[in-house]
């Protein structure tokens, strides 16, 4: 019979030790950023100064910044219905952690990624073009999960659920913001160059040895995790504009991928601060504040950006004269 060592310490003391770093981290992170907040007038900075502004705050920024930064993907590859598909799909997931009593983070990223990988597979295995596969598994998976929701829990849970609930984050749910963040942001630094070409030429990637179906999946798990990060920000309705307008508006001020990634991470970020700023003075839910700042951010863009509509006649009329 083999003998197992025991471990150095009890399992509930490291759990115990894991959660002071995380809170000592967050902690951190909110004590620097109020020392930029209060940098501002005090009109400005006067309602973040409550504990659950400052973490709704912080939790807006992270997800603004990773949506803006995956929405440049979403908008190059033309990929829209696929991040609505997942939004949508993550409902049963987490009806179904809600029913069984784990983290409703659990439920989604799980429920978010089976059907990211059955719309591959029906894609690649039927006559079925990709749109028609993500109608049918988002349109299917949202009924069962607002089904289920509708037996085990109050429309009070449906509403949080689909248009968000940022002013009332828990410190664990930042926490795992945090980390889906870090995850994010990190796989696009290191797998930039295998993303770059995907995105513009996969027919080149995949005579160069690329295997792109594992870039394709890796970017449709990594579109998952973001959603499911924000499903406490803007709901997951809502979740779909954030991952496609910030890439958007850049796709209109910019030529260049690398510049088009930090425009969309700053119109993110800005979307969430002047959205987040709003939703507190009028009293509006913060989730579609956060998104009508994104749109208004595009119509100005629209407008005047390098490619918008003034723009281009300003310069077809200069090439007539």
């Amino acid at each position: 019979m083999m003998n197992f060592r025991p471990l150095p310490y009890p399992l509930e003391t490291i759990q115990a030790d894991t959660a002071n770093w995380g809170e000592a981290v967050i902690e951190f992170l909110l004590s620097a950023l109020m020392l930029v907040v209060n940098l501002l007038p005090e009109t400005v900075s006067e309602p973040f100064q409550y504990s659950f502004m400052q973490r709704a705050l912080l939790t807006s920024l992270i997800v603004g910044a990773v949506c803006g930064v995956l929405s440049c993907f979403v908008v190059l590859k033309r990929w829209a219905l696929l991040g609505d598909a997942i939004s949508h799909a993550v409902l049963p997931g987490v009806a179904i952690a809600y029913l069984v009593g784990l983290p409703f983070f659990i439920g989604a990223f799980v429920s978010g990624a089976l059907t990211s990988l059955g719309i591959g597979a029906i894609e690649r295995n039927t006559r079925i073009k990709e749109d028609a596969a993500m109608g049918i598994m988002f349109t299917g998976a949202f009924a069962l999960g607002v089904v289920i929701i509708s037996q085990i829990a109050t429309s009070t849970h449906l509403m949080h659920i689909l248009f968000g609930n940022v002013l009332g984050v828990r410190l664990a749910v930042l926490q795992l913001t945090l980390v889906s963040g870090i995850i994010a942001l990190s796989a696009v630094f290191f797998f930039y160059k295998e993303f770059l070409l995907y995105v513009f030429d996969p027919v080149q990637a995949s005579a160069l040895g690329m295997n792109t179906a594992f870039i394709h999946y890796g970017l449709m798990l990594l579109l998952t995790l973001t959603i499911v990060a924000s499903l406490e920000t803007v709901g997951i309705i809502l979740v779909v504009a954030m991952l496609v307008t910030p890439g958007a508006t850049a796709y209109l001020l910019t030529n260049s991928l690398p510049r088009m990634m930090l425009i969309a991470a700053g119109v993110g970020v800005l979307s969430a601060i002047v959205g987040l700023y709003c939703s507190f003075i009028f009293n509006l839910a913060s989730g579609g504040a956060i998104v009508i700042v994104a749109t208004v951010l595009f119509l100005l863009a629209f407008l005047f950006g390098q490619h918008g509509v003034l723009m281009r006649r300003l310069r077809r009329r200069a090439a007539r004269e």
